[in-house]
């Protein structure tokens, strides 16, 4: 699936704003919830995690990382991110990085019914990665 159109947004959305549902946000009462679609064609899923001392709060996206990590789920290729309400909500900074690891450039994010899809490039643009850490090695 390299396509826009051939990416089941309505079956993202749907299990991303089911992931709300699992949230764990007593302090921000801020409900997140993410589904992705891998290379494989696999979904996996993921909801936000909040905690007492606000820094060590994990993100819908990286508690979806880690449910792909722990069904060896590959890349990713398109992510819907929604909040409670149920509205695609675009990622913080630090969870970009994280998606960038994961899907790269060309991870495609949910905008919304009446928005197209966007790129992870658009978002993160000349994003740090894996390809750049041999070429900054000292030798």
């Amino acid at each position: 699936m390299s396509s826009p159109s051939e990416i089941p947004w309505n079956e993202l959305r749907e299990q991303a704003r089911h992931a709300t549902s699992t949230s764990y946000a007593p302090y921000s009462r801020v409900k997140v919830g993410a589904c992705a679609l891998t290379t494989d064609g696999r979904f996996v899923v993921g909801a936000n995690v909040e905690n007492a001392s606000y820094g060590l709060t994990l993100c819908a996206e990286c508690s979806l990382v880690s449910d792909l990590i722990r069904v060896n789920g590959g890349r990713l290729v398109a992510i819907s991110i929604v909040a409670g309400d149920g509205q695609p909500i675009t990622p913080c900074g630090r969870c970009r990085q994280l998606l960038f690891e994961h899907g790269g450039h060309d991870l495609l994010l949910d905008a919304g019914d009446k928005n197209p899809p966007r790129r992870l490039a658009e978002l993160l643009p000349d994003a740090f990665g894996p390809d750049d850490l041999g070429i900054r090695r000292n030798q």
